[in-house]
């Protein structure tokens, strides 16, 4: 078998979870679900623009959550909750679950669409940054791209 069709199993918390999915469908599942969320935040991106307010937040916030839950796919979700909420994660882990949770507040219970969108941006701000932390280097050389440009020094 190559590499990519190897079974994987799944450790988390102690109990060994075989998973029947190959590397290679698993990065399918990943794909389609990041696909999926993009497309549902376009989606309620444009309801905002009709002033569907609820639409709006609910599809935004769908569409990030759907793209966050893709990452079980590729850790299996017991490991993905438990890095979430790593001490290199968990700042941005709160404040994007947070700002999800206050965009659909802001959205569709208050209708307040100028502060759905300002958490929006922090929900969309917030799940750059924790992606980013997957990647081994990312924060830093951002953090310096945005001291080269600004002059401050980011504190984060």
């Amino acid at each position: 078998k190559q590499w990519y069709q190897r079974r994987v199993a799944i450790t988390a918390g102690g109990m060994d979870n075989t998973c029947n999915l190959s590397w290679e469908h698993r990065l399918y599942a990943f794909g389609a679900c990041c696909v999926i969320g993009i497309f549902l935040s376009i989606f309620g991106t444009i309801e905002l623009w009709l002033t569907q307010y609820t639409a709006f937040a609910l599809l935004y916030s769908l569409g990030t959550l759907t793209a966050l839950a893709g990452t079980c796919f590729l850790r299996g979700p017991m490991s993905q909750v438990k890095k979430m909420f790593d001490k290199d994660r968990l700042i941005s882990t709160i404040v994007l679950l947070v700002s999800i949770v206050l965009t659909i507040v802001c959205g569709a219970v208050l209708k307040i669409a100028i502060l759905a969108l300002l958490c929006v941006i922090i929900q969309s701000l917030a799940f750059i940054w924790y992606t980013l932390s997957y990647i081994p280097g990312a924060r830093t050389a951002v953090k310096s791209c945005f001291s080269g440009l600004t002059g401050i020094n980011c504190p984060c």
